[in-house]
């Protein structure tokens, strides 16, 4: 497939989010419009419903008070009867309204029994009434009773009709509750499990659309990275996979190109590294030879022929001699300085403390010349390494020190402290100083601040140094914030014996 032809991870994404979303708000949607069906149903059987099975009481306990009153009044003549009839009749006409209000007319028959009253009351409680205040108790009717009788049989008949209809509204009510919450809870299982199901199903799609690419990808761009260059990276998925397996691909065929321009330059540093050996093997032997006898030959001139030639004969005698002996010392420091790394020895654990005593011991008869003291702050720790190039190291720089002295007595204050996983050496001395504007050039090979006739040397003291550190892990440099004097600090790792001592610590 094309890479053109692919869709864009951010569309897939999009997709999938719109689908949530749409599920999301369908299933808020039909949750809420069963949640207002439920509402609707409690609501009509709590707050009309049950208000009206409690008014239809009301309205039948109305009937029945102004029943009551008329027949004890009739029977009694005393005016006190008539107060719950009077009284019904407001209950009656209260009840009959609040009734229709909540429920409706429930079939007529609340008019129905609205009209009854109004016929008990018009053809026979009224009349009745009438009588006993004319005639007393015993002015009654008998035929007007009898109708009276029947009105309040139909009156009962109809009060009970229309508690009967109130209580089946109210059951109707009630099942429209349990049928509206069944829904609900149904509609929720449902929609939860929907949204289970789609939410698995679009994470499936999402990892074999996106994260199954990608991990794809990880693992060839992993194989590439554990030296496998020549693997070609072939990915699918989303446009951007699609295009981040060809960048990958890209820097993989030039990392290639590289390594191979590597190869080819490695091939010539191999060959001229063998032909610096060689060079250090001719020098070693060839120049060497020769060069012992220039010298021999010259110091035995100055021997046999000192004072019997003229003076200036004399001068060139000694320049030949001192000639020969600094490049027999150059030719050694040089070779020394090619050693170092190249020619490897087992590293063995070093106690430099016993280094310097033996550096000092070799500089005795300069030191006692000079008068010179040397500190050493501490115990000085033990390193991994080769003992004769660390020897090298404080033998330079001692030698340093005791050849840049001031108009002081030299005093050399060699220390070591812990600076994590390694350590940090300093020697520090009381001499002429270097300027901070040098402190880089004077560990390059044959530099040197001073002309070779005020102080004597090859100038590969520092860099033999600096190469030596290196070799062992460190670094080396002049420490340029010193009020006077001459100050190096170098760092060597600290042996894995103590690390691993400190950590059982």
């Amino acid at each position: 497939m094309k890479l053109t032809e692919r869709l864009p991870a951010s569309r897939l994404l999009t997709a999938i989010v719109t689908i949530l979303l749409a599920m999301t708000a369908v299933a808020i949607a039909s949750t809420v419009v069963a949640l207002d069906s439920l509402s609707d149903a409690r609501k009509q059987s709590i707050d009309r419903i049950a208000p009206a099975e409690r008014r239809a009481k009301d309205l039948n306990r109305a009937l029945l008070d102004q029943e009551t009153g008329l027949r004890g009044y009739v029977l009694t003549g005393e005016q006190d009867f008539l107060k719950p009839y009077l009284d019904g009749q407001t209950a009656e006409v209260q009840a009959a309204q609040d009734v229709k209000r909540l429920v409706g007319d429930v079939n007529g028959r609340v008019s129905r029994i609205e009209e009854l009253t109004r016929q008990w009351r018009s053809q026979y409680a009224e009349p009745a009434i009438a009588g006993v205040r004319q005639s007393g108790p015993a002015g009654t009717l008998v035929s007007d009773t009898d109708r009276g009788k029947a009105l309040s049989d139909q009156l009962r008949s109809e009060a009970g009709a229309v508690q009967a209809d109130i209580g089946s509204l109210g059951e109707t009510a009630r099942q429209d509750v349990e049928h509206a919450a069944k829904v609900v809870l149904w509609l929720v299982i449902g929609m939860g499990v929907l949204l289970v199901a789609v939410i698995g199903g679009l994470s499936l799609l999402l990892y074999r659309l996106l994260v199954a690419p990608l991990a794809e990808l990880a693992e060839q761009v992993r194989q590439v990275a554990s030296g496998d260059f020549q693997h070609e990276i072939d990915v699918n998925g989303p446009r951007e996979t699609v295009m981040l397996g060809e960048d990958v691909n890209a820097m993989r065929r030039r990392i290639v190109q590289e390594l191979a321009t590597l190869d080819a330059a490695s091939a010539e540093l191999q060959r001229s590294n063998s032909e610096l050996e060689q060079f250090a093997y001719v020098a070693s032997h060839d120049l060497q030879e020769p060069l012992r006898k220039v010298a021999s030959f010259c110091q035995l001139l100055q021997r046999r022929y000192g004072g019997k030639l003229d003076e200036r004969a004399d001068q060139y005698i000694e320049f030949a001699v001192d000639g020969a002996k600094r490049m027999q010392g150059l030719i050694n420091d040089l070779l020394a300085f090619s050693r170092v790394g190249r020619i490897t020895r087992e590293r063995t654990m070093v106690d430099l403390g016993e280094v310097v005593r033996q550096v000092v011991d070799n500089f005795s008869e300069r030191i006692e010349e000079t008068g010179a003291r040397v500190d050493v702050v501490g115990d000085l720790p033990s390193v991994r390494g080769e003992a004769t190039l660390l020897s090298a190291v404080f033998q330079n720089l001692i030698s340093n020190a005791l050849k840049f002295r001031g108009s002081e007595t030299p005093v050399i204050t060699i220390g070591a402290e812990p600076d994590g996983d390694l350590w940090k050496f300093s020697v520090r001395d009381n001499g002429i100083g270097i300027e901070p504007e040098y402190a880089d050039r004077i560990f390059v090979i044959f530099q040197r601040l001073h002309p070779k006739d005020a102080y004597p040397g090859t100038g590969i003291g520092l860099a033999m140094c600096r190469k030596i550190v290196e070799y062992h892990g460190g670094t080396i440099w002049l420490k340029t914030d010193v009020d006077a004097g001459t100050t190096f600090e170098f760092t060597l790792p600290v042996a894995l014996e103590d690390l691993v001592e400190e950590t059982h610590d």
